[in-house]
């Protein structure tokens, strides 16, 4: 087992000191020998939050060769024993979610209260597939030959690579990593760069909490890292969630290779307001879902289709919410919305809006700027809405921040068809007291989550969760949904010898 954690523990609050960071490799933390990378704060980029050495292909090959030898032996482990250590792990998150949600709202820029929400959340995640060891592990079938039974059964797939990105740096690992290991397969993981602190606080937790040496390690290094991970030749299977771009290019390359892949991409997700929706419910739920956490979510609300009828009533509401949120510190309290991730998103996201502002048929209803105040200094982006004569990449490109493109739609059909118009498919909402087009919208809307008065985003971790068209590729998630990637199944004829042919 690892003598000493893999970061600098606090004592009580959020000490401003850089944190030292660490691998986790076959059960021990090291320090590393690549090169020296810094975790800075997006709010305060002068501000180090964490320091530590790159992996080198070494680290990769002894981690993935851990995971292969410690694979038989937790496989072996019955289940009930797995998920009490991620019972345990679930316990330490939680009395560690105030200090350790500050530091995610320090390294990634969401609020503090989102900070500690997220650890809290990934507590009950890994308390959902604790529990999992008491459902059941097979079925019976019936044979169509007397005295027999078939029997179908579940077991681990192996070494799996788990690549995660930095947006929800704790819960999204979680989703990934507790069926992992709860279904008795052996877990390397590479975090996003920008995040590292809070991987070393959630390997933390389940080395803390009893993990065996060798089931789980943790990797810190840079995306050609991670496609080094997919790569080798002793990783089973591999799931990933990131940006379109990457995941198509680990698809294929699981393609060549005949690997398992599961990939969680990109979204364009849109809010429904139609004429007979409660308003001010609307507004609400659409300011959420685009602005909280900085539009920094997979689920983000970053289109919006308004029914003509109440479009200047709605946007007039929309944009009065949107200008009042308080933007600034993560760490302060009263923040609604802190930074992006980084200065370079920042840059991105300001482009992008700069670029559509400069084109016709685009028109600013709020937000758009950059600030003139000593928020210049960190990654903010003022919360954005802008209305859309038509088309235009605004409506089209994902920019994974706070920006919300609208546009009006005469009727249900043609709110329904701009709704649908993209080649993302991962959640939608609308707005509407009307039944039959809660039907419609099931029906019509190419979407793996669908919301009816509630904002684009959320998932829970009982219930399935990924996209539709290019959003995701491969099983989905959570629930036990996630059982059908981390499982293979075994079908098994069982007939007593001796039995009536």
């Amino acid at each position: 087992m690892p003598q000493s954690a893999g970061a600098s523990a606090t004592t009580t609050g959020l000490s401003r000191s850089a944190r030292s960071l660490r691998h986790l490799i076959a059960g021990e933390w090291r320090s590393g020998d690549g090169d020296e990378f810094l975790d800075v704060s997006p709010a305060r980029p002068d501000e180090t939050v964490a320091v530590g050495r790159l992996a080198r292909d070494r680290d990769l090959d002894q981690a993935v060769s851990a995971a292969r030898d410690a694979f038989p032996r937790w496989a072996a482990t019955p289940h009930h024993v797995r998920g009490r250590i991620l019972d345990r792990a679930a316990d330490i998150l939680d009395a560690h979610a105030e200090e350790w949600g500050g530091e995610l709202s320090w390294e990634e820029g969401k609020t503090r209260a989102e900070g500690v929400g997220e650890v809290r959340r990934a507590a009950e995640i890994l308390r959902y597939y604790a529990s999992d060891a008491s459902r059941p592990v097979g079925e019976v079938f019936a044979s169509p030959r007397p005295g027999e039974q078939i029997h179908v059964t579940h077991r681990p797939v192996g070494a799996v690579a788990v690549v995660t990105p930095f947006n929800f740096p704790v819960a999204i690992p979680a989703w990934k990593i507790a069926p992992a290991l709860g279904y008795g397969n052996t877990v390397v993981w590479k975090p996003a760069g920008l995040v590292p602190l809070l991987a070393v606080r959630l390997a933390q937790a389940l080395v803390e909490a009893g993990l065996p040496e060798g089931v789980l390690s943790l990797l810190l290094g840079d995306g050609a890292l991670g496609g080094r991970l997919v790569e080798h030749p002793g990783v089973d299977a591999v799931t990933f969630t990131g940006s379109t771009s990457v995941g198509r290019s680990l698809i294929a390359a699981c393609g060549r290779l005949a690997r398992p892949v599961q990939t969680e991409m990109g979204g364009k997700n849109a809010a429904v307001v139609l004429a007979d929706a409660d308003l001010e419910l609307a507004a609400g739920e659409v300011v959420a879902g685009a602005f909280r956490s900085a539009g920094q979510k997979c689920t983000a609300t970053s289109r919006l289709v308004v029914q003509e009828p109440v479009a200047d009533e709605f946007l007039a509401l929309l944009t009065e919410r949107a200008s009042a949120l308080r933007v600034g510190d993560p760490l302060a309290e009263g923040t609604d919305m802190g930074p992006v991730v980084s200065l370079q998103a920042r840059e991105t996201i300001q482009r992008a809006v700069d670029a559509g502002l400069a084109r016709p048929g685009v028109d600013l209803l709020t937000g758009g700027r950059p600030y003139d105040d000593d928020r210049m200094a960190g990654a903010y982006v003022q919360p954005t809405v802008v209305e859309l004569a038509g088309e235009d990449p605004l409506w089209r490109e994902e920019l994974f921040g706070p920006v919300l493109s609208v546009r009006r739609a005469r009727d249900l059909h043609e709110a329904l068809a701009l709704a649908d118009d993209s080649e993302f498919g991962l959640s939608a909402a609308v707005f509407t007291d009307d039944l039959r087009v809660v039907t419609a919208a099931t029906e019509r809307l190419d979407v793996g989550v669908l919301h009816i008065n509630s904002e684009t985003a959320g998932a829970d971790p009982h219930v399935p969760f990924g996209g539709a068209k290019q959003s995701a590729y491969g099983p989905k998630e959570q629930g036990r949904a996630a059982r059908e990637f981390f499982t293979r199944t075994k079908t098994v004829y069982v007939r007593a010898s001796g039995a009536a042919r």
